[in-house]
């Protein structure tokens, strides 16, 4: 019955899990190390189902784990004669670590992680043999690093799921939704399940970004270039205020009872053509370039008095042309992902890969830094009550309760992830309790051991390939394996058994308890912390002198929309007004982008009548309170329309296409409820 439930896939995930840890096990057994249990543990915490996803996360694995080895065996020597500042050294450390890799938010993350951590994993139950404490780090990182190998060894070379070969399809379809998005965006019907699914561009754009961490460390014959998939990224990015500025302009249109001129209406559909069937690399270019001259050649000139039909057909032309380019430069990015060859494929990519970077994500130092020192405090405190009763195992609780507060810091409420790593630590005590007493005496060899194993092992890489299970599968195969007696020896005793498995219980429950006291937010208020720091970025962005970033803006906004869409859910409501907000604001952003640049290029003059509406926009963005949002202020909108008659009537043609198509968007978007400009409200 419970095979049935489950796949190839994850049938042969579980077996490789077995394979990994008996490997393990029998390489720490045959070096005589005297704790072989940390090498099957650390096999089944690097397991992953794609190949270089466990790589890459063995690589830092094994760098934080001989950095986080180091920090013990400085410390320990040094303060182990004072044991409160031992305990606070340890604890900052840990704290400083996960501070580090809360800003990080990538898989590399993982170094700073293992890195505090192991600290506390060697140097807590080193206090009662310091003098040892070099010898104990050794054994430590080689357990650590065989499990590490031999987990490597069989998950990416075995069978092997590459992060490839899952990158290119979900490539694929990440573009085949898109175009589809953009072409029911140019039908000009309103759509809220469109609505819904261009939202959900912004989850697939992170989910290509935490898929190249890996890209490096991938088993695949030919690889991608990064720098190929961060192009791609910020192509994708842009598409997303490009689609909705279009669909935003032809509803306006025809809400004016002035839809766009049958040249235009032609345009779009042939452009809906071109996305419905995509051409082949060398008909893609020439088919999109005339496209892009035929919605350039239909712009109206802005000569004269500007009207306002004029300036939202200009806006919907330019705004198409460039969505043109975008869906042409992602598929041509997508070709050469493809490619068995690094040079370019066509010059556009050429320009594409130059200019491509690293790209930025969210960062909230606030939450980092709450939930270090909530860690902080959960080993400090635990510290208090083992030195002062003198309880012989409160080292492991103490260590129980940091490890958990770390592995856990980076959700908004952490009591219930760990408690799901309790129920499971407790389940595995219970089968670990039956095999150490029952099972494992009986036991004369290797294979007979490896034979009686195999069933719970099996059993828990089953449920550890499953998100919904892993949390209580993780905690069952620790709390089992690391009490279970697979050390050099068996023991057999009764007491180190009851023992250790009390203080994984007691730390594990008090770190529930001191997560609700210091580091739980809410997924409400971490929502509103995001939304806060859009809001902040895009003030200090209006005021900001220098040429703007607008790549690394758009991946900041997409990020914290893909942030913030399962904190929105959680509260039980529809997040489609707070996630169309941030889409607005992130077109806000765009245009705010164009007017700072025009300020940099543009004369004087112009400079003289951006930057009053660039500080309007400022100054509203930081007013605004989640708790109590307020539409813009009245005089903001005359500012845009007195901006949008200065630069209307530039002697400089590209000061004057570009100032109107900014000042439309801002003005769009702020105020859309506002009446057409030049008309009297």
């Amino acid at each position: 019955m419970i095979l049935a439930r489950f796949g190839g896939k994850e049938a042969l995930f579980t077996v490789k899990c077995l394979v990994a840890a008996i490997l393990a096990y029998y390489l720490a057994l045959r070096i005589g190390l005297t704790r072989p249990y940390w090498a099957v543990t650390t096999s089944y915490i690097v397991a992953q189902p794609l190949a270089g996803a466990v790589l890459s996360k063995a690589v830092f694995r094994v760098a934080g784990t001989v950095l986080g080895a180091a920090a013990a065996v400085v410390l320990v020597p040094t303060l182990v004669n004072a044991p409160e500042l031992l305990s606070l050294a340890l604890a900052l450390w840990l704290g400083l670590c996960l501070y580090i890799s809360l800003l990080d938010r990538t898989p590399r993350a993982y170094v700073f992680l293992l890195a505090g951590y192991t600290a506390s994993i060697i140097g807590f139950p080193s206090v009662a043999a310091p003098d040892a404490i070099f010898t104990t780090a050794v054994l430590r990182v080689e357990e650590i690093v065989i499990g590490i190998l031999c987990g490597s060894l069989i998950h990416g070379v075995v069978f092997p799921q590459t992060v490839t070969a899952t990158l290119l399809v979900r490539v694929d379809a990440i573009l085949a939704d898109a175009e589809r998005w953009s072409r029911d965006s140019l039908a000009g019907r309103p759509d809220a399940t469109l609505d819904r699914d261009r939202r959900r561009l912004a989850l697939d754009i992170n989910e290509l970004h935490q898929l190249s961490i890996h890209l490096p460390f991938d088993t695949a014959r030919l690889l991608p270039r990064v720098r190929t998939l961060r192009a791609l990224q910020g192509e994708l990015s842009m598409l997303l205020p490009l689609a909705s500025a279009v669909d935003d302009r032809i509803g306006e249109l025809q809400r004016g009872a002035d839809a766009p001129r049958p040249e235009a209406l032609a345009l779009i559909e042939d452009v809906r053509e071109w996305l419905r069937d995509p051409l082949p690399l060398a008909e893609r270019g020439a088919t999109a370039d005339a496209l892009i001259a035929r919605a350039r050649a239909l712009e109206p000139p802005l000569t004269g008095a500007l009207l306002w039909r004029d300036a939202l057909r200009l806006s919907l032309l330019a705004r198409l042309g460039e969505l043109i380019d975008a869906h042409r430069n992602a598929r041509d990015l997508r070709d050469q992902m493809r490619s068995p060859s690094r040079a370019p494929v066509t010059p556009a990519v050429a320009r594409l890969l130059s200019r491509s970077a690293r790209r930025p994500l969210h960062r909230d130092r606030g939450t980092a830094l709450r939930a270090a020192a909530g860690t902080i405090a959960t080993i400090l405190l635990g510290c208090t009550f083992w030195i002062a009763t003198g309880w012989a195992d409160g080292a492991g609780a103490v260590l129980i309760a940091g490890v958990c507060c770390a592995l856990f810091g980076n959700t908004d409420d952490p009591a219930p992830s760990i408690m799901k790593f309790f129920y499971g630590t407790v389940g595995g005590l219970l089968v670990a309790s039956v095999y150490a007493f029952a099972i494992l005496p009986r036991v004369t060899d290797f294979v007979t051991l490896a034979a009686v194993l195999a069933p719970p092992l099996l059993l828990g890489g089953l449920f550890l390939a499953r998100p919904a299970t892993m949390l209580f599968t993780l905690g069952a195969l620790l709390g089992g394996i690391n009490t279970v007696g697979l050390n050099d020896r068996f023991g057999g005793s009764f007491d180190t058994f009851l023992n250790g498995g009390v203080s994984q219980l007691i730390g594990t429950l008090f770190a529930v308890v001191t997560v609700g006291l210091f580091q739980t937010i809410g997924a409400d208020a971490s929502a509103r912390r995001l939304i806060r720091a859009g809001w902040r970025e895009l003030a200090a962005r209006s005021d900001a002198p220098g040429p703007p970033d607008a790549i690394g803006w758009v991946a900041r906004m997409l990020d914290r929309i893909g942030l913030l869409a399962p904190r929105l859910a959680l509260q039980g409501e529809d997040p489609g007004k707070p996630l169309l907000d941030a889409l607005s604001d992130l077109r806000v952003g765009v245009s705010v982008g164009e007017l700072r640049q025009l300020r940099l290029d543009g004369t004087a003059e112009a400079g003289a009548t951006i930057t009053p509406v660039l500080r309007g926009v400022g100054a509203h963005y930081r007013a605004l309170r989640p708790e109590q949002p307020c539409p813009p202020e009245p005089h903001l909108l005359a500012g845009i329309d007195t901006a949008l008659s200065g630069l209307s009537s530039s002697e400089t043609p590209d000061t004057r296409r570009t100032g109107v198509l900014a000042l439309t968007s801002l003005r769009r978007n702020l105020f859309p409820q506002a009446p057409a400009y030049g008309v009297t409200a």
